[in-house]
This record gives C-alpha cells, structure tokens and sequence, in this order.
C-alpha cells in the first residue's frame, strides 16, 4: 500500500497528540521489499497485533522504503513521527554493541542465535539501544547473507578482489569486504537493483529472501553459498514516543514482537530451500565458498570487535559459549 502525504500527516499529528483515540495507526515502516521475510515478518506481527488490539488501535506497515530509508526511518521513530520500523544491519552505527552480528561465521544456526536471543540481547543489546533513545523489542530473522555478482563464481575471498559490491551502510561492513579484497559500497537496498542494472556496482551481498524479494536474479549472474553472516531484524521502536502510546497498547507490541520472533526463524528455515531453487530456476549460477578460506581472512574483524567495542572479547567468548547451548 502506498501512502500519501495527507493520510500520513494525520497519522503522525494523531501521534504527537498523545494518548491512544479510536482506530489510532500504529505506522511500521519497513525498507525491505514485498515478499521478503522482512515484509512477511511485519505483516504476521501486524496481523496478530490487530486481533489483540481490536478497536483500539491498527498496525500499518509500508514496505519497500515507501517511507524513507533506514536512518530516515529510524529518525522519524525518535521524533514520533511514526512508531515502528525495523533496521537490520545499521545498527551497529547506532550501538557498536550490535557489530556482534557482523563478526563472520560468529552465529552456527538459528537454534544458536535463540541462545543469544535468550541473553545478550536482553542483557546487552537492548540497553545499549535505549541509551541511543531506541528500543529493539525483538530479534527476527533477515538470514545467512550470500554473495552475488556479475563478474565470476565466488570460492575464496581472493575472487572478490577489486569487485564493486554493494553493503549496507554499516561501517562494519565495509570493513570486512575491505579484508577480503573487495570494493565495498555502501548503499541503501533501494538503490541496489538499478545499480547492479547499470554496472554502477558489481555485486551485493543479502539473505536468500532479499535477493529473491528484490528481484536480484534479474540482474546478477553468480550466487556464491558464503553464510558469512547472520544478520538479524530488530523491530525497533523510539523510546519516547513509544512511552507516549496507551500502555495496553505497548503491551501489546512489545508481546507480538517477541511471538513473531520464534516465527521469523521458523519460517526462514523453510524458506532457505525453496529460495534457493527459485533463483537457481531464475538463471543464477550457485556455487559453494571455501568456507576455511573466508574464516582465515575474518581474524582482523574479530581483533577490531575485541579492541574497539566495550568488553568486545567477553561478548565474542559469551557467544561462541552458546554455540552448543551452555
């Protein structure tokens, strides 16, 4: 759904007022596009949150940047013109804390990331938000990011010399396809079809569901199995103008976000396969990484999280801690 200027003026000056009114709009602006499990993932906490609501207020989600880029949106969460969004891999520009999940091959599988859910987000990651103005009520899911470009088949890191490869605007990330090789260029996901389109940028590097949601196979040749990352989507909403909102109303956000948490990664470990044949179906070329290759080449991001983060090794030593679930 496409929203106009007039009907979003009434829905934010319905929020600078204050308390809840009949049918207040609760506005989740997303920059994922339709069909990815970004989208699919606000759309169920949407569904669910309107059941509980019931008359007293509706959840609206815009998707595909509709309403700004991710610093756009998580600006308007702050001043209170809209109420949820749902950054992924920005967040370390927020809290270094959140440069955990840009570590690579740090997370095994999505039963280890319910282990760090259960504890390092509570404990650490959430407050370390809030002291931004920010509160994460959730983790969801964004996926095990892979690796795509025009150029050649992606095996070791050495493959990605001098390629132009699109990143999130995280500077964490460029970071890391620095110490593979690569040209890393930051940019918002938006942009990202026309520029691989025009030659502009090279590659990128996105979970299956992005890839497929954004239509990428149109446009890029060579799917690389790299899982570098496990990138994870915090619903997120601005601490102030949240405080502001019914507290039954809060309730019930912050309990659907947790529910839908468990489901988002469900549903992307059902999704993996099938994703993964509809692209090859679209003309990509899939191949594997040398795994050892990429995990040899990421030490220096490990040193940088340790040396530049607070208490970055004991958060690196927590987490592979839960690998196995202790």
């Amino acid at each position: 759904m496409r929203l106009g200027h007039a009907i979003f003026g009434a829905a934010a000056l319905a929020l600078l007022g204050g308390g809840a009114t009949a049918q207040e709009e609760i506005i989740f602006g997303i920059s994922a596009a339709t069909g990815s499990l970004q989208e699919q993932s606000a759309s169920e906490f949407a569904r669910r949150a309107n059941e509980k609501l019931g008359d007293t207020a509706v959840v609206k989600v815009f998707d595909s940047s509709q309403l700004g880029k991710d610093k756009d949106m998580l600006q308007k969460i702050k001043l209170g013109t809209m109420h949820l969004t749902l950054p992924s891999s920005i967040m370390p520009e927020i809290a270094s804390e959140y440069a955990i999940f840009d570590l690579p091959f740090l997370v095994a599988n999505r039963d280890h990331l319910a282990r760090i859910d259960e504890t390092l987000f509570k404990d650490v990651l959430v407050p370390a938000a809030e002291a931004q103005g920010y509160r994460p009520l959730a983790v969801w899911e964004n996926g095990f990011r892979q690796i795509t470009n025009n150029e050649r088949p992606i095996t070791t890191p050495a493959d990605l010399q001098g390629l132009k490869i699109r990143t999130p605007n995280s500077s964490w990330r460029v970071a890391m396809f620095k110490e593979y090789g690569a040209n890393p260029t930051p940019m918002a996901f938006s942009e990202v079809f026309v520029a691989l389109q025009t030659g502009v940028i090279d590659g990128q590097e996105n979970p299956l569901t992005n890839i497929a949601g954004g239509k990428l196979d149109e446009v890029q040749e060579y799917l690389s199995l790299s899982g570098h990352i496990y990138s994870p989507a915090y619903p997120t909403v601005g601490v102030a103008a949240f405080e502001k909102l019914d507290p039954e109303i809060q309730q019930v956000l912050t309990e659907t976000a947790q529910e839908v948490a468990l489901w988002a990664r469900e549903q992307g470990a059902a999704q993996d396969g099938e994703l993964l044949e509809k692209l090859k179906a679209g003309g990509m070329a899939v191949n594997e990484t040398d795994r050892a290759a990429f995990v040899a080449a990421s030490a220096p991001l490990y040193e940088k999280f340790a040396s530049e983060v607070e208490n970055g090794q004991a958060m690196i030593d927590q987490v592979l801690s839960l690998a196995d679930g202790s």
